[in-house]
């Protein structure tokens, strides 16, 4: 998930978590969870519409207002993965703009397994909130 549409970027809110690229004690861990849901990230913004690679990075930069980017490397790796698990497809797009590009399309196991993951997230974050004190209207996590 992307910070918008998960309700604000990852660790936000814990003591020292900053953006997962401004180098504060918390952004390495916030970097590690948008890595570890790299592939649904990439599969939330294929269910919008195909995109080509660099456009997928440009997309989830601007959705976190540039406090977040996943590195090329991991993405083009993600999109691979995605590939070669039947969760997306890859076609090649006009020479019209320019270059020709790799399009990626997510398919319909795709948008299965990124419903389930949204779930899975939603769930996992609201135990998370729950055992830090950190659920709307809380008062367990902070100081009195």
């Amino acid at each position: 998930m992307d910070a918008a549409s998960t309700g604000g970027s990852p660790g936000a809110g814990l003591p020292g978590a900053g953006s997962p690229d401004d180098g504060s004690p918390g952004a390495a861990f916030a970097a590690d969870l948008l890595r570890g849901h790299t592939d649904t990230i990439v599969l939330g913004v294929l269910r919008r519409h195909d995109s080509y690679g660099f456009e997928i990075h440009k997309l989830i930069r601007e959705a976190t207002g540039g406090a977040s980017e996943i590195k090329e490397a991991t993405l083009y790796a993600s999109y691979r993965r995605l590939v070669r698990d039947g969760l997306a497809e890859a076609y090649w797009g006009d020479e019209s703009q320019g270059g020709r590009r790799k399009y990626y399309r997510i398919t319909d196991a795709g948008r299965s397994a990124f419903t389930q993951n949204v779930a899975a997230w939603v769930t996992t974050r609201g135990i998370i909130d729950s055992l830090l004190g950190t659920e709307p209207g809380s008062t367990k996590g902070s100081k009195r």
